[in-house]
């Protein structure tokens, strides 16, 4: 992002400059006759006698016309602080010059922020960026300290699809017995969820004093995250019925508290692969059984990229061992606070913003400009 405490003309020339890279790679021009077409023809009648085919369209007029209404706001943002700083140029100091320069800054702060986001999306173009994710979070190394860390993420990843304006649906968050969860399944829907929680997929470390240590001594933990994508429709992975075992057994969520009172919650192990898969967030076994499915697809469909590309990070990054040496961002509560990610140096002391607010966007965005720049670099 910019550095726009004391905006310059320069500066925001180069913030232009990047927003209209940005239209052209989003063809912006494109994209709002599209919305027009697309929204005449919802207009129509019968338009929704298909209904798969009226939901696919619906879809892509809200994400063109989210790209658009994007644009035209970071537009509004650069035609505000021009016009402030242009006021500021005609006014001396006694006259006000200060407060339009400081109300440039500011909208001028915006505008990178905008363009920003705008620029991770330009940058998603792998098949299913755009789309819907599944995130898993896993203790690793540290026992009870890594239960506990692990509901520590979990939170933390509710808060920030809040902050997206994502929708998620908890899949599966059993109570550990003492402390924290055994491990946390999130589908969640939204624009570039795939994309921007990609991001995520890794070991994540924790330093802290030990909450269940009596002699409050400091632990390092671990847990990890893998991030999946959600299936389009249009790809069918067939599982045979012979190669899994349906379990069901009584549901509980975090903190012990009881989910409901039948046995709803779903296990289902794939023999072939032996992974497996649990929800228990739906109160019926048929429903958790079809959520179960879905992880299932994607997880087979990530297992045979896998074997075709011969490479482990095509969908979620290199898989190596959760705890030490591995880890790809710290998260220090003691004996200094700092959250900093290994892979692009992007830090910060606000452990209380990243961790209780889910203010993850700078992470994100600086991986995707890293990851970026490498392909660039490499290609």
């Amino acid at each position: 992002m910019a550095d726009v405490a004391n905006i310059t003309p320069e500066e925001l020339s180069a913030l232009e400059q990047r927003l209209a890279e940005v239209e052209a790679y989003l063809h912006i021009d494109e994209k709002r006759g599209r919305v027009e077409e697309l929204e005449q023809m919802s207009a129509a009648p019968g338009f929704w006698d298909d209904a798969d085919r009226a939901r696919a369209l619906m879809a892509e007029l809200a994400s063109a016309r989210g790209d658009v209404e994007a644009v035209d706001g970071a537009r509004s943002q650069l035609a505000d602080a021009r016009a402030a700083l242009e006021l500021a140029s005609e006014l001396g100091e006694d006259e006000g010059a200060a407060d339009f320069v400081a109300e440039a800054s500011a909208n001028a702060e915006a505008l990178a922020r905008s363009v920003d986001a705008l620029e991770l999306s330009s940058w998603f173009t792998g098949e299913f960026d755009h789309g819907d994710a599944i995130l898993t979070i896993k203790p690793g190394q540290g026992g009870l300290e890594a239960q506990d860390w692990t509901f520590m993420l979990f939170k933390m990843y509710m808060k920030y699809c809040a902050r997206k304006g994502w929708k998620v649906t908890v899949n599966d968050c059993p109570a550990a017995e003492v402390i924290g969860i055994d491990r946390a399944t999130i589908t969640v829907e939204g624009k570039d969820a795939f994309g921007m929680l990609r991001a995520e997929a890794g070991v994540h470390r924790l330093v802290r004093i030990s909450p269940t240590d009596a002699k409050k001594r400091r632990q390092t933990t671990f847990a990890g995250v893998e991030v999946i994508p959600v299936l389009p429709e249009d790809i069918d992975i067939e599982i045979a019925p012979d190669d899994i075992r349906v379990d069901v057994y009584h549901a509980s969520g975090p903190g012990g508290q009881g989910v409901n009172t039948t046995d709803s919650a779903v296990r289902v192990t794939h023999l072939p692969t032996g992974i497996v898969v649990t929800c228990q967030n739906e109160r019926s076994q048929i429903q958790n059984k079809a959520a179960c499915m879905q992880i299932l697809k994607a997880r087979l469909y990530e297992l045979e990229l896998q074997k075709r590309e011969d490479k482990l990070d095509e969908i979620r990054g290199p898989k190596t061992d959760i705890g030490f040496g591995n880890q790809i961002r710290s998260y220090v509560l003691y004996p200094y606070q700092m959250v900093k990610d290994l892979r692009t140096g992007v830090e910060t002391s606000n452990v209380d913003g990243v961790l209780e607010e889910g203010d993850l966007d700078p992470f994100v965005i600086g991986y995707h400009r890293w990851a970026t720049g490498n392909a660039e670099a490499e290609a």
